[in-house]
């Protein structure tokens, strides 16, 4: 440490741990880590010549921090693990301290002097001793959960990322059509980050779910849940950031086997139409029933002692079920899925200041089904339909999947550390059905029995694009230096995310065959004529949206961690960053440049001695549009169908016999196929997604085991994007400015809804775009409203080698009129391109509460050492149910080509504005765990047992919202759930650890 910074410390008063933990290594704190580090700081009786020397033993990785005038001394940015300091005075050990924790963004004290201990209470707050968050930190100013390995093993959780993150205060299940997602803070499920090892693995292109990695390779989990700083960006929901073990100078080992029979797994309740009281899904012989095997096992250890260690780990995930509905001409569908997941790095101990570290990954999923024709009612199985392989599609796209290489350096050079960054990630997505290269028909005449119905030799309609992939590559550079009282970080980054993507129709074209309407008309078609004398009729259907989309993501940042006295932290910090979407051309459609994002935070060590803090945090926070608007907008897009007669019986290859239109071809919301202008898909003056946050909390110490804390926290969504698919504005600007509107049909545009929007247009067809400013009166749609509010309270015992625990309770507001990047609605998964902000009839009664809105939340978990053999767990969530909605037909006029017939927020033509038709039942849910190691296998020999869902609640979690049909009939599966609590089922392991 400099002398400057000495004279700085140098206080007459008595300095307050805050000053300890900051004043001394304020580089130190979690935003200054790099998503990987944490660091040791401390007192010393001081002495001319003394140095406190850190070592990790397990690795070589070793500093030597020269103490100040003051005593104090700090050593940030160490790699996270268990390290030995030793205080040196002239060559010789004065004092040592063993087995010294370093957890992913916290700050360990480690003092030595007896000034420290009088005048300074220890700050056990900021040190992660076998608990999952500290006690009190007086040095962050953000809001975070951190799990590390142990405690996801203690814990009933299966073993997924996502179940860690659902721990955290705020955080709920996203609705169930969208996979394994999970909403933070009133959020969207797309709007998170994930980050392994500092690079980013979320879903390019939807921002729904990641990549990865074996359970067994994650060292620490860390959930941000509001007031990071300026580090991180691309994210209005939350941040989750993973660190994954390293080998160390010990080669140690073990495998895992961990299987859920079909037996113990308890049946889904049966579902029943509302409307008529028809059996929907079954229970027993109906019942979809699941079995799962997951084989893992890791190794690591020296290459070369000291300096070279390498740590692999690997995992298969087996299962089989089989899945139908109830009802005739269904599908009985018997799956098989597979995963693969593994995970090797390297780490370099160049010298003691320069570090490398190289890691791979790889994540594939894959489901193979075979699907036949089957009547549920009577339990009869006719004809196999065809086949259905899958690799790496995930559920609604939540799991990617991929193969991820990161390499990373860290040095530190003098004051000055430096952190830099480069990754890439490719995933291929592969969608193969047994009639990709045969035409699609489906045979859906109630005159004839199913079993005498034309099967296809295809089971879907649609196939992915063929060769889709996701890649993203990029890197980053950050710097932290101390001056004086402030210790400064700063750091640029650049990514590139890139997806080819979409869907084509099964064989190229569709044939759906139905019987003559009894009223001869087609009602969906705007009651078109069915001539007679024909066997019935039979629609075409072609359906092709593939594309190529790209997006540039670049920022900057600045931050200062400012000592402003003994008991005073500010944290202060801008964040720049730009957006850039391009189609497949390279050709920019949409960008925002210079989107300044300021963070402000402060922290008040009340008493001084770490036991009481007060905290408070302001930011505003971006989200970039993901790839899956310019797959949906920014490309060609052809949606064609044309109804017509046909006589006969269908041929063997699906076509109709005799097949005659009686319209013609019909495109679908225009999409004939034809690429937009670039120019033309977005809004010229499109400003940023982006919102604001606020919180305001105290934590305090009760005792050495006890911690208590509460915050309250308030979200405001400042801009949206979205599409806008209503001509009507542009007919009317063409009616006042004497512009001929050549093709008045829709077209959807990228824009901010509720705000003024500038478009350049080409309306009269004669090659030029027209300059049109449009206001939000103009188009009519209001302002986008999202706003969230909390109150977080929790009580925390510390783990005393006995017990753990901790119990929090959240009472949260998510109203507004739009969810964000998704529709959980009606389970729409199309990013900033949902129905929502289409016409402006649609957001009539829009507002209110949104899905992700539970207004209580009690969470309660931890574990119980009964004796050195057996371990005990539980997990417990209590939450409110979500809001129910009644959607219908709007009774109102509205021009044919937009009506979206059942899709607005009324129902028997009254308005029933969002969430105001009560709530979905409490959701209650134990999950229980017991762990036996055996002392004769020297406790490395581990059986478990976890029962999830102990008193097998099955309380509805999503419904049908639609109130009406599309021709405005009564619904008869309005309020029919779609989705439950998971039955009660039965987990068995066996784990063994060694060491060589």
């Amino acid at each position: 440490m400099s002398s400057k910074s000495s004279r700085w410390l140098a206080h007459p008063w008595r300095m307050s741990a805050l000053a300890v933990a900051l004043g001394s290594c304020l580089a130190g704190n979690a935003l200054a880590q790099s998503n990987a580090s944490g660091a040791i700081f401390g007192r010393v009786d001081a002495a001319q010549g003394t140095v406190v020397h850190i070592e990790n033993p397990q690795t070589g990785v070793s500093r030597d921090v020269s103490v100040a005038d003051d005593g104090r001394y700090r050593a940030p940015s160490l790699p996270v693990g268990v390290y030995k300091v030793t205080v040196m005075r002239d060559g010789q050990v004065v004092d040592t301290r063993d087995t010294v924790q370093v957890n992913i963004g916290t700050s360990t004290e480690v003092s030595f002097s007896a000034a420290a201990a009088s005048s300074a209470k220890s700050l056990e707050g900021v040190n992660v001793v076998a608990s999952a968050i500290p006690s009190i930190d007086v040095s962050s100013v953000d809001t975070r959960t951190v799990l590390n390995s142990d405690q996801l093993q203690r814990l009933p959780l299966p073993q997924s990322v996502n179940a860690a993150v659902l721990l955290a205060p705020g955080a709920v299940n996203a609705d169930a059509r969208y996979g394994n997602a999970v909403s933070l803070g009133g959020s969207s499920a797309a709007e998170n980050q994930y980050y392994v090892n500092g690079f980013p693995v979320t879903n390019p292109l939807t921002g729904l779910g990641a990549t990865q990695l074996p359970f067994n390779a994650i060292d620490q989990e860390q959930v941000f849940t509001g007031g990071y700083g300026a580090e991180y960006g691309r994210s209005t929901g939350g941040v989750v950031a993973l660190v994954t073990k390293r080998g160390t100078n010990q080669w140690q080992g073990g495998a895992q086997v961990l299987y859920t029979p079909a037996g113990l797994r308890e049946t889904e309740q049966a579902t029943y139409r509302p409307g008529d009281g028809a059996q929907i899904t079954g229970r027993d012989k109906h019942s979809a029933k699941l079995w799962e095997t997951t084989y893992s096992a890791y190794i690591g250890g020296p290459l070369i002692k000291d300096k070279l260690f390498f740590f692999g780990s690997a995992e298969q995930i087996k299962s089989e079920n089989n899945t139908y509905t109830l009802g005739t001409n269904v599908t009985r569908s018997y799956n098989t899925n597979e995963t693969h997941r593994w995970l090797g790095k390297i780490d370099w101990n160049i010298t003691d200041s320069h570090i490398l570290e190289f890691t791979g990954m790889s994540d594939t999923a894959s489901t193979y089904a075979d699907q036949y024709v089957y009547d549920g009612v009577h339990d009869i199985q006719y004809n196999k339909k065809g086949w259905r392989s899958q690799k790496n599609q995930g559920t609604a796209g939540s799991s990617p999947g991929g193969q991820v290489y990161i390499a990373q350096y860290t040095g530190y050079v003098g004051d000055l550390t430096i952190d830099a960054l480069y990754g890439k990630e490719h995933t291929d997505h592969v969608d193969i059905t047994s009639g990709s290269d045969c035409i699609y028909f489906q045979d859906n005449r109630d005159s004839v029995a199913p079993s005498q119905r034309l099967q296809g030799c295809n089971i879907s309609s649609g196939i992915a694009a063929p060769g889709a992939y996701d890649e993203t590559n990029g890197w980053h550079l950050n710097l932290s230096y101390r001056l004086g009282n402030h210790d400064l970080r700063a750091g640029v980054d650049h990514y590139r995310v890139e997806s080819l993507n979409g869907s084509d129709t099964s064989g190229g074209v569709g044939w759906f065959y139905f019987d003559n309407p009894p009223s001869g008309v087609i009602e969906s078609r705007g009651n078109l004529p069915v001539p007679a004398g024909h066997t019935g009729i039979v629609e075409r259907y072609v359906f092709r949206a593939i594309g190529q989309a790209k997006v540039e993501q670049e920022a900057q940042y600045l931050e200062d961690n400012w000592q402003i006295s003994d008991r005073w932290l500010a944290r202060i910090g801008l964040r720049n960053e730009q957006f850039s979407n391009l189609n497949a051309d390279d050709e920019v459609f949409a960008k925002q440049r210079h989107q300044l994002a300021p963070r402000l935070g402060v922290s008040w060590d009340v008493l001084g001695d770490s036991s009481l803090k007060v905290y408070a945090n302001a930011g505003r926070y971006h989200l970039a549009i993901p790839n899956n608007v310019a797959v949906r907008g920014a490309s060609g897009s052809l949606y064609e169908t044309q109804w017509g007669t046909f006589d006969g019986a269908p041929n063997t290859n699906g076509t109709p016999p005799n097949w005659t239109p009686i319209e013609n071809t019909v495109y679908a919301n225009g999409a004939d196929g034809t690429p937009p202008d670039p120019r033309s898909i977005s809004a010229r003056n499109l400003k940023a997604y982006y919102q604001d946050e606020f919180i305001l909390g105290f934590d305090k110490q009760l005792s050495t085991s006890w911690t208590l804390g509460a915050k309250v926290r308030y979200r405001k969504l400042r801009s949206i994007i979205d599409d806008w698919c209503d001509d009507r504005p542009f007919v009317k600007w063409a009616a006042d400015h004497g512009v001929d509107y050549a093709d008045p049909s829709p077209t959807c545009y990228i824009i901010n809804p509720g705000a003024s929007n500038r478009f350049a247009v080409d309306l009269d067809g004669d090659g030029k775009l027209e300059d049109i400013r449009l206001s939000a009166n103009d188009i009519g749609l209001p302002e986008a409203k999202r706003k969230y509010y909390a109150l977080d309270a929790y009580l925390e015992h510390r783990f005393d080698n006995k017990w753990y625990g901790r119990l929090d309770y959240t009472f949260s507001r998510s109203y507004g009129n739009s969810e964000g990047l998704l529709k959980s609605d009606i389970g729409q998964l199309d990013p900033s391109v949902t129905q929502d902000w289409d016409h402006k009839e649609l957001m009539i009664g829009s507002n209110g509460p949104e899905a992700n809105d539970r207004t209580h939340q009690i969470r309660a978990y931890g574990y119980y050492q009964i004796t050195d053999e057996w371990l005990a767990s539980a997990n417990i969530l209590i939450q409110s149910g979500r809001p129910k909605n009644c959607i219908g037909v709007y009774p109102g006029d509205i021009p044919s080509e937009i009506n979206y017939g059942n899709s607005y927020f009324y129902c028997k033509g009254q308005l029933t504005a969002r969430g105001s038709q009560g709530r979905l039942p409490w959701q209650y849910r134990l999950d229980l765990g017991v762990q036996y190691r055996p002392a004769f296998a020297n406790h490395n020999l581990a059986f478990t047992m976890t029962v999830v869902n102990v008193f097998n609640k099955q309380t509805v979690l999503s419904m049908n919202e639609l109130g009406e049909t599309g021709s405005g009939a009564p619904n008869l599966s309005y309020s029919q759930p779609l989705s439950y609590q998971t039955p009660r089922y039965f987990q068995f392991g066996v784990r063994y650890d060694f060491q060589m």
